[in-house]
């Protein structure tokens, strides 16, 4: 008899066994993980049902996702179970700072054996009682959407299968946020068009029905009209067709911005002679601009947005419209500011969205233009609200 020799054989068998259960511990995790990727397209629901199999599977206490807002660079908690607080504070997280700002930044898994203040930004893992984590980033096409983490209540050692395991968890689960991230916006997009096809179908045909009806009646009845009254029903259509034309115009700068293919065409100007042509003529606006501030921009751009504001002051402010520039931190602010009663609480969140109106008339289509106008110049539009009066500043680059 070989010394060892059964006994090894058994060992090698059990060892093989083992081996065998988890591999297919891990293939029965990843499939429950595809299982719930292609069960959801609701983003909401997905999140959930990824954390509800990921924590399953590695038996854990806690686990949370936190999707990239790149615009801010930072982590958003978008869902969690066991750390509920996550989601409902609005935890935000700077890329690079932090336990899961680190693993955005770094692109790799850490671990933590000892959860504590020096590697940990939220306040609410620790007071949880949270003992170890373990995170992983979610990658997507090479490009980080987010993070994926995992904790216990008690000290717990994440094994190399661990991290491993989650990391193939995070694969299928990247792909499955940017597909759900996809479908939400294509839906999202669906309903803008069909809202802003039936909005601006109702809108040109406001004037339009006004204009065929004082037209109608002075073909008519023209010679039955006192000259008074047929010369207001023929002011009354040149109005409706300069507002018809005017919104013709507004929509079709829309579309031209939504289909990228303004071209600007940034260019040495003078400011404040650029600004002074823009508002020329106009008695209730004030231009206090240094004359000899130069900038490179699109004259074009800069007409389309101080056109609007003025346009929207003049309609729901009260005079004067003072309108002022300067150059900042590397770029170059243009703002406009009345004296009315200012921007109702309710309708800032809604202020730049197309067909919304404050009251007084108006498309409601001249702030959404102006700050497409803003964005395709590489800058942006932004409402200032003040002791008194709206104010909105446009922010560009210097060139």
């Amino acid at each position: 008899m070989v010394e060892g020799g059964p006994s090894a054989e058994v060992d090698a068998l059990l060892d093989a066994l083992e081996a065998e259960r988890k591999v297919r511990r891990r293939v029965e995790s990843v499939q429950a993980v595809t299982d719930a990727a292609l069960a959801h397209l609701a983003l909401e629901d997905l999140l959930m049902a990824l954390l509800s199999r990921t924590k399953e599977i590695l038996g854990v206490d806690t686990c949370a996702i936190l999707l990239l807002d790149a615009e801010q660079d930072e982590l958003v908690a978008r869902a969690a179970i066991g750390i509920e607080e996550e989601v409902e504070q609005g935890v935000r997280i700077p890329v690079g700072a932090g336990f899961a700002g680190k693993i955005a930044a770094e692109r790799r898994p850490v671990v933590l054996s000892v959860v504590d203040h020096e590697h940990v930004l939220n306040p609410i893992l620790l007071q949880k009682g949270i003992r170890s984590m373990l995170g992983v980033p979610l990658l997507a096409y090479d490009h980080v959407v987010g993070v994926l983490h995992v904790g216990t209540l008690r000290p717990h050692d994440f094994v190399r299968d661990d991290v491993e395991l989650l990391q193939l968890v995070a694969e299928r689960a990247a792909l499955a946020i940017e597909k759900a991230r996809v479908h939400e916006e294509t839906v999202r997009l669906d309903q803008m068009k069909l809202n802003f096809v039936a909005i601006a179908s109702h809108e040109l045909r406001t004037p339009a029905t006004s204009i065929y009806g004082l037209l109608t009646t002075l073909r008519a009845r023209r010679d039955e009209l006192a000259p008074d009254v047929r010369t207001e029903l023929e002011e009354t259509a040149w109005h409706q067709a300069d507002r018809l034309r005017r919104l013709i115009e507004q929509l079709l700068d829309l579309s031209r911005l939504d289909a990228k293919s303004i071209d600007v065409r940034p260019q040495p100007i003078v400011l404040q002679r650029t600004l002074a042509e823009i508002v020329n003529g106009g008695d209730d606006v004030v231009l206090k601009v240094d004359p000899s501030l130069a900038v490179v921009a699109d004259p074009l751009v800069i007409e389309r947005v101080v056109t609007n504001l003025v346009a929207n002051a003049r309609l729901h402010g009260e005079p004067p419209v003072l309108v002022e520039a300067e150059a900042r931190d590397r770029h170059f602010r243009i703002s406009v500011a009345d004296q009315g009663p200012g921007v109702p609480g309710e309708l800032v969140p809604r202020l730049f969205e197309r067909f919304e109106r404050g009251g007084g008339g108006g498309s409601g289509l001249g702030l959404a233009i102006a700050k497409a106008y803003a964005n395709a110049h590489g800058g942006d539009l932004y409402y200032q609200p003040g002791p008194s009066g709206a104010r909105f500043e446009l922010v560009l680059p210097k060139g």
